[in-house]
């Protein structure tokens, strides 16, 4: 989505559309980005995702070139995508009882 896309879609043109952000904290494209890397990390968390790689489903939310996606991913959140989602993974991984005395 572009802000060319999200104009046209709501029948609005590209200046509307930046009028209606005059008084927010992002500009209307970093609110994109924002929103589509929040889809990615939900993704690298989420366990049914686990077989695709990162650079698939980076692609899937508008990020088609990896390199990228994992600078634009370290800058929002302060991790690479793939350390991310080893520590989520890890997060998740059934924990063993402690053995018994």
């Amino acid at each position: 989505m572009t802000v060319t896309h999200l104009a046209a879609h709501h029948h609005i043109s590209v200046r509307s559309l930046h009028r209606l952000y005059d008084d927010q904290q992002e500009t209307v494209a970093a609110s994109i980005r924002r929103r589509r890397l929040e889809r990615c990390r939900a993704d690298l968390a989420d366990r049914r995702m686990a077989a695709y790689p990162i650079a698939v489903l980076a692609s899937r939310w508008g990020f088609p070139v990896p390199a990228e996606f994992s600078r634009a991913f370290r800058t929002a959140y302060g991790i690479s995508p793939r350390a991310f989602r080893h520590r989520t993974a890890s997060n998740d991984a059934p924990r063993t009882a402690p053995p018994a005395k």
